[in-house]
């Protein structure tokens, strides 16, 4: 795991980081951070970089049972007097990693007040109907379940994921149906895997400090 630089300045600015960026969160676990650099690049307003691991994170009532993140070289401003957030960042900076998400908690999600809208437009575009009863990662494929109207037996369908013009696109097992998710501008997807009860996204992002 990521440990902290040596040193008390990075010592106390990667303390202080993990403090603002659990701030950010709706909970987390167990986070992780490491500086690159050294205090001296700090004092002159830069640093070579920062990785992160967390695990069991909550962000936007998104549950991510893991995390792995890097950047590069930041433009930074050391503020001593501001404990909880004690380096301001300059300009907008990219990230890069992976993160996971359990069927389970992916599954809860979309049932939540947030994450409602994305499992009736999955059910509705790829089932034509609403809502979403559940999702379920069986292996390598994603299982929509939604209900009748009529009260018959719920319809099960069996989807799979790849990314796709930097979204994730669902497709059809059985038929020629394929769904590209609506995605953040500022998000790109690179790679979507589902594999052991999973979801698996590898991808980059920019940051506005």
């Amino acid at each position: 795991m990521p440990q902290s630089s040596s040193g008390p300045v990075l010592q106390l600015l990667a303390s202080g980081l993990q403090r603002w960026i659990r701030s950010q969160c709706d909970s987390a676990e167990e986070i992780n951070l490491a500086l690159k650099g050294s205090a001296l690049e700090l004092l002159r307003g830069r640093l070579q970089g920062v990785s992160l691991e967390a695990r069991k994170v909550s962000f936007e009532q998104l549950p991510l049972m893991r995390a792995e993140i890097e950047c590069g070289a930041l433009k930074a401003t050391l503020r001593p007097g501001q404990p909880n957030q004690p380096v301001q960042l300059q300009d907008p900076f990219s990230i890069e990693g992976e993160v996971v998400l359990a069927g389970q908690d992916l599954n809860q999600a979309l049932a939540s007040d947030r994450w409602r809208w994305l499992g009736d437009l999955l059910a509705e575009q790829l089932m034509g109907l609403t809502p979403l009863r559940s999702l379920v990662i069986d292996n390598d494929q994603l299982v929509l379940t939604a209900d009748v109207i009529t009260g018959k037996d719920p319809i099960k369908r069996r989807f799979r994921l790849c990314a796709d013009q930097g979204t994730i696109r669902v497709d059809h097992c059985d038929a020629e149906e394929s769904l590209l998710l609506p995605m953040d501008p500022n998000i790109q997807i690179n790679a979507a895997r589902l594999q052991g009860g999973q979801l698996v996204l590898n991808g980059q992002a920019t940051v506005q400090p």
